[in-house]
């Protein structure tokens, strides 16, 4: 796993030069459109190819859909647009580390990369809490980066929990 502060060249050929920030900002902006429909600030947005094909936030409350996490909501998005539920070569970035069922939910629908801006100390599933994300018995594995603008999440995280 790469932190925020690692050396840029370790994260480009882990996952393929693209625009962290950049992508991580939208992210963090569709974080903030789910804080203000009253649900929690997990967001997610899908990229392929330098482009994003989707994104999404928790729809939990909204939806009483307790599967309706921002990851497994982009991933909806994002098969559809593609046209296949298989999302080779798709980066997903979300707020937070997810937990076990979108970790599980990325490395079923084939997803190439996750970039995650916190760790999830509660369920993380892609090394915080508990690692499925590069698991030795399981057959697919995340190319995973962690940190990009975490004092952002942070931030955007505690005042939600005010």
């Amino acid at each position: 796993m790469v932190s925020g502060g690692a050396d840029p060249q370790v994260a480009t050929r882990m996952i393929g030069a693209m625009n962290y920030e950049l992508y991580m900002g939208e992210a963090l902006e569709e974080a903030r459109a789910a804080v203000a429909r009253g649900e929690r600030p997990h967001a997610a947005v899908a990229v392929l190819d330098e482009a994003m094909v989707a994104r999404g936030h928790d729809r939990v409350l909204e939806t009483d859909d307790p599967t309706a996490h921002a990851v497994i909501v982009a991933l909806r998005e994002a098969a559809r647009r593609v046209g296949s539920e298989r999302l080779r070569d798709v980066t997903m970035f979300t707020t937070m580390e997810p937990c076990p069922m979108c970790v599980g939910a990325l490395l079923a629908s084939d997803v190439d990369g996750l970039v995650f801006a916190m760790p999830n100390r509660i369920e993380g599933a892609a090394g915080t809490c508990v690692q499925l994300a590069d698991h030795p018995a399981l057959t697919r594995r995340l190319k995973v980066v962690s940190g990009i603008r975490r004092d952002e999440a942070e931030e955007l995280y505690a005042a939600s929990a005010t």
